[in-house]
């Protein structure tokens, strides 16, 4: 067939493609080499690799410190203690204030911490019986003085009838019988009023009674001090007397006088010759270990306690203080007799620090201070122990922080931090 001749004959004349013949047109529109960003890009990842490695490898090590602080604690100059007893600081002036009589409560006046003046009111009872009594009792008073006054008045017309009937009886118009009754009613309105006067009495006792009976709704301070509880609320009821398992409180505060405050130690009766009246003592609280307080012995008293086979002895401030509160445990030291008295007593600061944080150096003992994240090697000269804590003469002030554990490699400028 002729067309198929044709188709035949323009296959076999195509050519074959050949891949040799293949090539990028570097000349086109559109292609270039690496670009700025990535040089950029590579110099940013060459900087932070380089500072990582600084960072691990270059920058100085970080170590692990334990610190204390340099403390000052002032002590008696000289004195040398020859008892140690431990015992409560008490208040001579102590009371919890109660009404004289059973009511309820409805309202109080004081607080936790307030400080009272004597007389001061510090609650209300309900008062409404009470002042219903005093009304009732001043109307009976004012009944019996115009009893009185009534029975004034009708003397006053008997003695005048008398005396018109003495004057009839001398001009012979009456008896003496009429003249008899006459004197009669004068001497019954005396004794009448004489009655009257010892009832208007006896009222005004059961007035001034009454009156008193609303005074003891009001519970007021006995004396000056600070409430340290508040033992009833508005509502509840307070008696003078325990109520037996009910309801009723007791109580509407307590109050100590800060002024008396002292210290009760039970000292063991087979040292009890080492205390005399008078001694110097030093007392320490236990909320204060630092400070010690200068005081002395007021009385021992004279009797044993044969269950603790102790004494008892009571020792006073030289001066109080607000930290000073009651009930507070106290250590205290009895010094030796005639060594030192309390206008001779001197004190004196003592730089303490732990032991440990002396270290052994060319110079002498060496601690390591630390100054914000570092630490600094410095030359110190030490005193006397006492216990954990050695004394620090020189190279040292109060408020340092000094290195107590550390690495043995630790080295003056080194960055440490607190563990």
């Amino acid at each position: 067939m002729p067309g198929h001749r044709l188709y035949t004959q323009r296959i076999v004349s195509e050519p074959k493609p050949d891949l040799s013949a293949l090539r990028i047109d570097k000349s086109a529109k559109g292609f270039s080499g690496p670009g700025w960003w990535f040089w950029v890009s590579a110099v940013v990842i060459v900087v932070a690799a380089a500072f990582a490695a600084w960072w691990y490898l270059g920058r100085p090590a970080v170590k692990e410190v334990r610190a204390a602080e340099v403390v000052a604690r002032t002590q008696s100059a000289g004195g040398e203690a020859v008892l140690n007893a431990s015992g409560y600081v008490t208040a001579r002036r102590r009371a919890t204030v109660s009404s004289k009589i059973t009511g309820k409560v409805v309202e109080v006046h004081v607080e936790e911490g307030m400080a009272v003046r004597a007389g001061q009111v510090l609650a209300r009872l309900d008062d409404t019986t009470a002042r219903a009594n005093l009304a009732l009792a001043e109307a009976q008073l004012d009944a019996a003085r115009r009893q009185v006054t009534e029975n004034e008045v009708r003397l006053a017309e008997a003695e005048r009838t008398l005396q018109r009937r003495m004057q009839l009886l001398k001009e012979s118009v009456i008896g003496k019988a009429e003249l008899d009754a006459a004197q009669a009613e004068v001497d019954s309105y005396k004794a009448r009023i004489a009655v009257a006067k010892e009832q208007a009495t006896v009222a005004d006792r059961v007035v001034a009674l009454r009156r008193t009976e609303l005074d003891d709704t009001i519970v007021r301070a006995p004396f000056s001090g600070v409430a340290i509880s508040k033992d009833a609320q508005p509502g509840e009821m307070v008696s003078p007397i325990s109520a037996g398992g009910g309801f009723t409180r007791t109580g509407i505060s307590t109050i100590v006088d800060m002024s008396s405050l002292e210290i009760e130690v039970d000292v063991n009766e087979s040292y009890i010759n080492r205390v005399r009246p008078s001694q110097t003592v030093t007392a320490t609280l236990d909320a204060y270990p630092d400070w010690q307080i200068p005081a002395k012995v007021i009385i021992m008293v004279p009797t044993a306690d044969r269950q603790k086979a102790t004494v008892l002895v009571r020792i006073g401030f030289d001066t109080l203080d607000p930290r000073i509160l009651p009930d507070m445990g106290v250590k205290v030291a009895f010094l030796k007799p005639g060594e030192l008295t309390p206008q001779a007593e001197t004190a004196r600061a003592r730089l303490l620090m732990p032991r440990a944080a002396a270290r052994a150096g060319q110079g002498g003992d060496v601690v390591f201070v630390i100054r914000d994240d570092r630490v600094e090697r410095r030359v110190v000269k030490l005193g006397a122990a006492d216990g954990d804590l050695v004394e620090i003469v020189k190279g040292l002030a109060a408020g340092e922080r000094v290195v107590v554990e550390g690495p043995a490699d630790l080295a003056d400028g080194d960055r440490v931090v607190i563990r």
